[in-house]
């Protein structure tokens, strides 16, 4: 008769011995083997009729293995779920327990010693304490809403030739062909000038069509420059050290567009912007909703880094290290689990947070809410409105359905939103007026890992 026991053996970290004798797995492996015998595929036998000797004796060793691992894991599970015991991952079997000999000749009684990870029982001191935070809201000043009018009227604006470069927001057209080697693929680039490396904004000023240059990325471009000139600019990530001959192929600057009625319906369709008051109003709320996006983003940052590093428990370390190393597809080596830990806890203690929110608070989100949230994404998309005839939709959303991808991350975005509103009723959260610059100068909550005083 089967049997399970459990001792502790550090903190959280309990070993649990699962006893079968052979009455509990022979009468399944007999079981099997007769299975076996309706599928085997053996020469000169039909499929059906191989004698049970013989399957017994091409198949049998491996059937009897697996017979007895499944019995002692069906045991296992049924124990952890019957004791309702809370678990990380899975559980692993000890490495040092004596060796079984399995031999379906002369079978005789096993034992298996699994190690589990349990996981703590806690409570959330920010959230009893209602601990004080900060919303941030940027005022919109004249001078942003100057500034993206500005913007939105280059973005709309005319190229227009032009002789020599000597501005910042001049477009140049360029080619970068490997230098001295006139067979090398030329590639193409066109952009405004101070979207270059600082360095090659010098470089080509004064420059004129058909003037070249022979740059080398790693002379012109600073550390942080390099990553995105090899890969944006000359589509090759490898060439660091490579001369390359560029050549100017034009010069253009933008004409802005003027600001009237055609520019307002560009930039907003189907809206009723007919007077430059009217735009800059709507370019003010949309600037608003920019940063309000902005700032609570830095909020529940705040929350979430609060929480990591203020909610007290323990966690079983060498389990989960060890579940690390050896749990997964591919194992890892000491070191590699060494690096990987500080993060890998950082994450599972916010999922035991976040979990313990929204079980304790019962926060759910529907499929019928993850549908309505992808069509409306949808629509936004489209530039479409809720309520518009859309005869395509029914067919896209059965394709939908059998997404499970973008059904799951829906599914995740909704109950983090969700669960980030109910946070913020749990927390004492007062607003404050900031000014754009100020905002972004405040250090960035994960990378402070601030412990607040409570």
């Amino acid at each position: 008769m089967a049997s399970v026991t459990r001792e502790n053996i550090a903190k959280l970290q309990d070993k649990i011995t699962v006893k079968l004798s052979k009455e509990d797995f022979m009468p399944s492996f007999e079981k099997s083997l007769k299975n076996y015998t309706k599928i085997a595929n053996v020469p000169g036998f039909r499929k059906g009729m191989v004698p049970i000797g013989m399957v017994k004796k091409m198949y049998g060793q491996s059937v009897f293995h697996e017979e007895i691992i499944r019995t002692a894991s069906q045991q296992l599970e049924d124990y952890l779920k019957n004791e309702k015991l809370a678990i990380f991952a899975q559980p692993m079997l000890i490495p040092d327990s004596p060796r079984q000999v399995m031999d379906m000749n002369a079978p005789t009684d096993v034992d298996f010693a699994f190690e589990i990870g349990i996981k703590p029982e806690f409570s959330i001191p920010a959230i009893d304490n209602k601990t004080a935070l900060t919303k941030y809201k940027i005022e919109v000043s004249d001078t942003m809403v100057n500034d993206e009018v500005e913007r939105i009227a280059r973005r709309y604006g005319k190229p227009e030739d032009k002789d020599v470069v000597d501005s910042k927001e001049d477009i140049v057209y360029v080619t970068f062909q490997i230098a001295d080697n006139d067979a090398a693929e030329k590639v193409e680039d066109t952009a405004i000038l101070e979207r270059y490396p600082d360095q090659l904004q010098s470089l080509l000023q004064g420059k004129k069509a058909d003037d070249t240059l022979v740059i080398r990325p790693s002379e012109i471009c600073t550390p942080e420059e390099l990553p995105l000139f090899l890969t944006n600019t000359l589509k090759n990530e490898l060439a660091a050290e490579t001369n390359f001959k560029l050549t100017l192929t034009k010069v253009a600057k933008i004409t802005p567009a003027a600001i009237d009625e055609t520019l307002y319906k560009k930039m907003f369709k189907g809206a009723d912007a007919t007077d430059e008051a009217t735009f800059r109003n709507m370019i003010r709320a949309e600037l608003g909703r920019e940063y309000e996006n902005i700032t609570l983003k830095r909020l529940n940052d705040e929350i979430y880094e609060l929480l990591v590093h203020n909610t007290p428990f323990e966690i079983p370390v060498s389990f989960l290290k060890r579940w690390l190393k050896e749990g997964k597809d591919e194992p890892k080596t000491e070191a590699e689990v060494e690096q990987e830990f500080p993060a890998f806890e950082h994450q599972l203690r916010w999922t035991l947070i976040s979990d313990k929110m929204i079980n304790d608070n019962k926060i759910a989100v529907s499929l019928e809410e993850v549908n309505e949230d992808i069509k409306a994404r949808l629509l936004s998309y489209f530039g479409m409105q809720a309520g518009e005839e859309v005869p395509w939709m029914e067919g896209y959303m059965q394709k939908i359905v059998k997404d499970e991808k973008t059904l799951n991350e829906t599914y995740q975005r909704l109950m983090f939103d969700r669960l980030f509103q109910f946070l913020h009723s749990q927390l004492s959260i007062s607003e404050t007026s900031i000014d754009e610059e100020a905002f972004f100068k405040l250090q960035d909550p994960h990378a402070a890992h601030h412990h607040h005083a409570h």
